[in-house]
C-alpha cells in the first residue's frame, strides 16, 4: 500500500452500518407535468425506515448496480431512505433523453412528489457525483424547505460547457460520455466494455469528426452532435447553464472536487460564489480523476448531510480541506484560494532552463506540430485514464519543448490558480498553445500536476498567449525540479487543431505547422505558481 492510498483509506473510513436489513421498492413511479412517468427505487431500513431522513439521487445511469452497491446501500445503512430515480429517457423512464437541458423541471416536479409520499419524513438531502451532481445545481435556488443540504461530487452547475470552453476544444470526455449513454443499455453491455473503448479510441481518428460518432456506436448521438455544433455561447446551452442560481441556494453545500477533475475550475467557481455570498459551504479535494472510486461522497451525506437533515450541526472542520500531492497529506483551510500564497514568475530560459530570475537574450525555441501524428495526451484529465502519469515517454517527442530548474535548494509548495503566459508564433494562423506543469524526481522521471490549452486564430502573428492551468495543491520537494512543458496538443482530451480554420466537426483537411516559443527579454514567456509566503 502507498502512503497516499494509506492516509486515503484511514481519512475515507466510514462509520459502522446502523442496519442491513434493507428492503427495496422497485420502479415507483414519478409523474412529470406533461405525463411522463420516472421510474425510481426506494432503499431504506426494514425496520423503522418510514419517516427517515430521504436521500435524493437522480441519474441517468440506472438504479441498479453500482448505484445500489456502492451509494444507495452505504446510505440506507446509515440512517437515510434512498430513492434513485432514473432520469428522463432511459432505464425505463419515458420520454426522450435531452442531456443537461431537461433537469430543471423534472427534478422540481420530482421533489414536489417525493416530499407528498407517505414513507416521507420531514428531510431531505441531495447526493451525487458528475451529472448527479449536476441536477442538484439545476434546482438549487428553488428547493423546498424539506430540502437540508446538498452534497455535489466532481461536477459544477454549467456542465457541459465545460467541454465547450472557447480556449480549447474538449474532445474525448464528451465524446466518450456520448458513446457510454449511448451503448449502455444494450445486451450485455457491460461485458463489451473493453471491446467498445477501443472502438471509441479509433472512431476519435475520424475525419471529420461529425462522423465518429457513427464509427464509434453504429448511429447518430444527439448529445455529440449538439456539442459538435453549437459553442458555449450559443442559446442551445441555456437549459443547461444553471451558474446563475448558485448564489442564491439556501441550504447547506459541501463540494467535493478531484485536482485532475475536467469540472474542478468550474466547481471552485461556485464554491467562491457560496462563500463571497456568505453561505453555509465547505469544499474537499483530493488527488482524484473524475471516475477515482472513493468514499467521501458517502462519507459526507453521513457526516455533513445527516446531521442537517436531523436538525443538528456536523462535525466542526475548516471550511477547505485539500489534499496536498507530493507532500501527500490532508490540510485544512479558511478558504479558497487560501491566504498566504502569491503568484511567483518562473521565466523559460535558454537550453531548456527555468527559473525565478528574469528571462536571458536568447534565440527562440521551434517545433513542428502535425495533426496527422497529434501531441498525445499523457495522464492529466480524463475519465478511464487520467491523473498523475510518468511523462518520460512524452517528453522525448519531437514536438515537445521542456523547460526545467536546477534542483530546488528547499521545499516549494502551491495551492492555487497557475497559468502561463507563452510568447507564441506559427507558421499558420490556428494553432493551439497546450502547457503543462510537472515535478521531475531525482530519478529523472517527469510527472505531470496540472495542464491547459488556448487555441489560437491568428497564431502566425508574434503574440503572448495566456494560458490557465487546472488549479492544484502540490509541494514540490528539496532535490526535486520544477519543469514546464510547452507543445501545441493533448490528443485526444483536445481534439486536434487542424491549422486550415475550418471548423472541427466538418474539418478533413490536417496541416503541419512550424511553431515558435520566445524567451528573451523582449519575449518573457512565464508560468505564474502561487507559493507559499
Amino acid at each position: 500500500m502507498t502512503l497516499t492510498s494509506h492516509i486515503l483509506q484511514r481519512k475515507l473510513e466510514l462509520p459502522p452500518p446502523l442496519s442491513r436489513d434493507l428492503v427495496i421498492q422497485k420502479q415507483l413511479r414519478v409523474p412529470m407535468p406533461d405525463g411522463v412517468d420516472l421510474l425510481a427505487d426506494r432503499w431504506a431500513p426494514r425496520k423503522g425506515g418510514e419517516g427517515l431522513p430521504t436521500a435524493l439521487v437522480r441519474t441517468p445511469y440506472g438504479r441498479a448496480g453500482i448505484f445500489g452497491t456502492v451509494m444507495a446501500r452505504p446510505l440506507a445503512e446509515r440512517g437515510f431512505q434512498v430513492l434513485i430515480q432514473s432520469t428522463r429517457g432511459g432505464y425505463g423512464s419515458g420520454g426522450t433523453m435531452d442531456p443537461m437541458r431537461q433537469e430543471r423541471a423534472d427534478g422540481l416536479a420530482t421533489l414536489d412528489w417525493v416530499i407528498k409520499q407517505p414513507w416521507f419524513g420531514d428531510s431531505m438531502v441531495l447526493v451525487g457525483q458528475s451529472y448527479l451532481g449536476f441536477v442538484q445545481w439545476a434546482v438549487a435556488d428553488q428547493l423546498p424547505p424539506q430540502v437540508k443540504a446538498m452534497i455535489p461530487q466532481v461536477t459544477e452547475s454549467a456542465l457541459t460547457l465545460e467541454f465547450l470552453r472557447e480556449d480549447g476544444m474538449s474532445l474525448e470526455l464528451p465524446f466518450e460520455w456520448g458513446v457510454m449513454t449511448a451503448v449502455q443499455e444494450r445486451p450485455w453491455a457491460m461485458l463489451r466494455t473493453k471491446n467498445q473503448a477501443k472502438k471509441t479510441a479509433r472512431a476519435l481518428q475520424t475525419l471529420p469528426l461529425n462522423q465518429a460518432d457513427v464509427a464509434a456506436i453504429g448511429h447518430s448521438s444527439k448529445y455529440i452532435q449538439d456539442v459538435l455544433r453549437y459553442d458555449a455561447k450559443h442559446e442551445f446551452w441555456a437549459a443547461a447553464d444553471h451558474t446563475h442560481r448558485v448564489a442564491n441556494v439556501g441550504v447547506p453545500v459541501s463540494s467535493i472536487g478531484g485536482w485532475y477533475d475536467i469540472f474542478l475550475p468550474g466547481q471552485l467557481r461556485d464554491f467562491q460564489v457560496l462563500q463571497e455570498e456568505g453561505l453555509p459551504a465547505r469544499l474537499t479535494v483530493g488527488p482524484w480523476t473524475h471516475n477515482a472510486f472513493h468514499n467521501t461522497g458517502v462519507l459526507e451525506a453521513v457526516e455533513f448531510g445527516l446531521a442537517y437533515a436531523k436538525g443538528e450541526q456536523p462535525p466542526h472542520r475548516p471550511p477547505v480541506r485539500l489534499f496536498v500531492m507530493g507532500e501527500d497529506s490532508w490540510r485544512d483551510f479558511d478558504s479558497w484560494p487560501p491566504k498566504g500564497y502569491a503568484p511567483k514568475k518562473f521565466h523559460l530560459q535558454p537550453d531548456g532552463g527555468l527559473s525565478g530570475g528574469p528571462s536571458a537574450a536568447s534565440e527562440p525555441d521551434r517545433y513542428r506540430y502535425d495533426p496527422s501524428d497529434p501531441t498525445p495526451a499523457a495522464g492529466g484529465i480524463s475519465i478511464n485514464h487520467g491523473g498523475r502519469v510518468d511523462n518520460t515517454a512524452l517528453e522525448a517527442r519531437q514536438d515537445v519543448l521542456t523547460y526545467t530548474t536546477a534542483p530546488l535548494d528547499e521545499d516549494v509548495e502551491i495551492i492555487g490558480e497557475v497559468s502561463a503566459e507563452i510568447w507564441f508564433r506559427s507558421s499558420l494562423a490556428n494553432a493551439d498553445v497546450f502547457v503543462r506543469l510537472c515535478d521531475v524526481g531525482p530519478d529523472g522521471r517527469s510527472h505531470n500536476i496540472c495542464d491547459g490549452l488556448t487555441s489560437l486564430s491568428a497564431a502566425d502573428e508574434l503574440a503572448a498567449v495566456t494560458v490557465k492551468l487546472w488549479p492544484t495543491a502540490y509541494l514540490f520537494k528539496q532535490g526535486h525540479r520544477i519543469r514546464v512543458q510547452v507543445s501545441s496538443g493533448a490528443f485526444p482530451r483536445y481534439a486536434r487543431n487542424p491549422g486550415t480554420g475550418e471548423p472541427r466537426a466538418t474539418a478533413t483537411t490536417l496541416r503541419p505547422a512550424d511553431q515558435t516559443v520566445y524567451h528573451d527579454p523582449q519575449h518573457p514567456s512565464v508560468v505564474t505558481l502561487p507559493v507559499r509566503a
